[in-house]
């Protein structure tokens, strides 16, 4: 079995980028001017599975050994780390069976189980996904695909640090990025040891933020309000993340959902592309003047799964 107790390191982090190389081409790095500055959006929403998330999947899942392929994998998601899970075990001949909350968007639900990866639905409000997986994985077997905790998976992820530095010609002086469990960033914050990493979460979901702040984990509240990022509500982060990101990672920034859909409506109509409103979080923050710009700046607009009805209703509001 491979070692999961083992610690993400940047050397993983240049492994993971060839892995991904070899298969993906590289997201686009738009130039946008937000209030007379000239910064840069790392368009990971037009990946195959619309998320930056194939990149710790496939990093993951193709690092499995022979045996562990054969037992296949079991993985805990909103969404996006659910497609990219299961597109890479299409790919690699891996059977996958997923845990989703059962009021995810069924654009992600559909898309996940149209690549054939059995899906689990769980309660969002009364279970915990964390236990369910265990459960899931004591009766049939399987190797846990962590979304966020998981040293490959850290490792996938910031291999778009390595791509956007490439991109820039420059290491960026930050990243500005989504921030659910801390995945992304972590992953960032390995790649790039020089850049500034700020994460960006819900309002009342700053598990991160919080916990950077504290110096310990920091668990969200049974009445957190609700929030339409809904990829962007992990209870709260691991220890391996917190341990990467402290003393790296900038103090984290806390967004609305107003201010989220603004970003929605900017990028559909400026960047031109789609973003559903977890992936538009580190806009919003930008956008909303929340964090520092420079022309090395570069912003993750991490996904574009939305669901189609609310994105209509959100673009055609003006305010």
């Amino acid at each position: 079995m491979t070692d999961t107790t083992r610690l993400p390191t940047r050397e993983g982090v240049i492994e993971a980028a060839e892995r991904i190389a070899a298969i993906l081409p590289p997201t686009p790095l738009l130039p946008v001017e937000i209030y007379g500055t000239r910064c840069w959006v790392k368009a990971e929403n037009l990946q195959p599975i619309g998320a930056f998330k194939i990149r710790g999947a496939w990093n993951r899942l193709s690092s499995l050994n022979d045996e562990e392929r054969t037992m296949g994998v079991v993985a805990v998601s909103s969404g996006n780390h659910a497609q990219g899970v299961a597109w890479a075990a299409r790919r690699l001949g891996i059977a996958a069976t997923i845990v989703m909350p059962a009021d995810a968007p069924s654009v992600k639900l559909e898309g996940t189980r149209s690549l054939g990866a059995k899906i689990v639905t769980y309660d969002r409000h009364g279970e915990d996904r964390d236990v369910v997986a265990e459960k899931l994985i004591e009766e049939s077997g399987g190797v846990l695909v962590h979304a966020f905790g998981d040293p490959w998976v850290i490792e996938g992820q910031g291999s778009a640090g390595l791509e956007a530095e490439a991109q820039l010609g420059r290491q960026p002086s930050r990243f500005i990025a989504c921030c659910g469990g801390g995945g992304l960033t972590a992953g960032l914050a390995l790649a790039c040891p020089d850049a500034a990493v700020i994460p960006v979460e819900p309002e009342g979901w700053d598990m991160v933020g919080q916990s950077l702040a504290k110096g310990d984990l920091v668990h969200a509240q049974i009445d957190a309000p609700k929030t339409i990022c809904d990829a962007l509500q992990p209870t709260a982060t691991k220890q391996i993340n917190l341990d990467l990101l402290m003393g790296r990672s900038e103090p984290g920034v806390a967004i609305t959902d107003d201010e989220v859909r603004a970003a929605q409506r900017f990028a559909f109509t400026q960047l031109h592309i789609v973003v559903e409103p977890g992936g538009a979080a580190a806009l919003a923050a930008a956008l909303a003047g929340k964090v520092p710009l420079d022309e090395a700046t570069v912003l993750m607009v991490t996904g574009g799964n939305v669901d189609p009805d609310a994105f209509a209703e959100t673009i055609r509001t003006t305010s």
